[in-house]
């Protein structure tokens, strides 16, 4: 039988020829979840033999990494906010800039509080167990809104999920705080994309019209029925999108703009006149 360390060498190997990026760590997390152990067992244990039980789930990971499956759908998980979310292809894979919308939005005066279009329920997780505000979170896809309520009741948060388009099913003047991030991707982008994003993650979750602008003008056109006066509304922004967006919220209070680390905008943030 083969060493977890000969393991690991022929994995980075094979990765590596296949083009996949941190070939290393990928067949460290792969292994890992092979064994249904923490990485930190291989570099314990790199005499331990595989049981043939773990070679063969090993070689399968393997095989759907090198042909474009993301290592996430694989293991079913991804940190966000320093907790483990389970995510399946039925929910985007949560991104770290995603954690700048949090670090906004923790910073506001809320008491009720609307994530739409939750997918795997990060944003509405992690800000009720930051805060403990009521947090409703919508979906217009059912699979994502159970993948959402498992993921809150594993983690112990109270969410109240609804199946809907957008805010279609929420009450009039009924949040202080809506926190989006919406699909931003125009449908001319597709073959743009990175091919795990093209052909794995959910297109309802990523494409917004032929320009991308379709479902930020929709949130905030609905945000100023859904809000109570002087309530927020913050956005995570696509790529080149900060003029349209900014456009969008004309008329609206203390529009505010928040970069990524690497000095793109990243989050907008405006208040609905009191």
């Amino acid at each position: 039988m083969i060493t977890v360390h000969a393991a690991l060498v022929q994995g980075t190997q094979l990765l590596e020829d296949a083009g996949v990026t941190v070939p290393r760590l990928t067949a460290e997390v792969l292994l890992s979840h092979a064994l249904r152990r923490e990485r930190v067992y291989l570099y314990a244990h790199p005499e331990q033999e595989l049981t043939e039980v773990a070679w063969i789930h090993y070689g399968r990971y393997l095989h759907e990494r090198m042909q474009g499956k993301p290592t996430q759908y694989i293991t079913r998980r991804q940190e966000f906010y320093g907790r483990d979310f389970r995510v399946t292809r039925d929910v985007l894979i949560p991104r770290p800039e995603t954690e700048h919308l949090v670090e906004a939005a923790l910073r506001l005066d809320a008491e009720d509080v609307l994530d739409v279009g939750t997918g795997s329920g990060a944003l509405a997780v992690t800000l009720q167990l930051e805060k403990s505000w009521r947090v409703s979170a919508t979906d217009i896809s059912r699979p994502a809104a159970l993948v959402a309520a498992g993921n809150a009741l594993r983690l112990g948060a109270r969410v109240n999920l609804v199946v809907c388009d957008l805010m279609s099913a929420v009450a009039s003047s009924s949040m202080d705080l809506i926190v989006s991030n919406p699909p931003y991707v125009p449908r001319t982008g597709e073959h743009g994309l990175q091919r795990e994003v093209r052909e794995w993650e959910p297109h309802v979750a990523l494409f917004a019209g032929d320009d991308g602008f379709e479902i930020y003008q929709r949130i905030v056109a609905d945000a100023c029925r859904v809000l109570r006066s002087g309530g927020w509304l913050l956005m995570e922004l696509g790529f080149a999108s900060l003029t349209r967006v900014s456009e969008m919220l004309s008329g609206w209070q203390d529009i505010r703009v928040e970069p990524d680390l690497a000095g793109i905008p990243r989050v907008i943030g405006a208040r609905l006149n009191s």
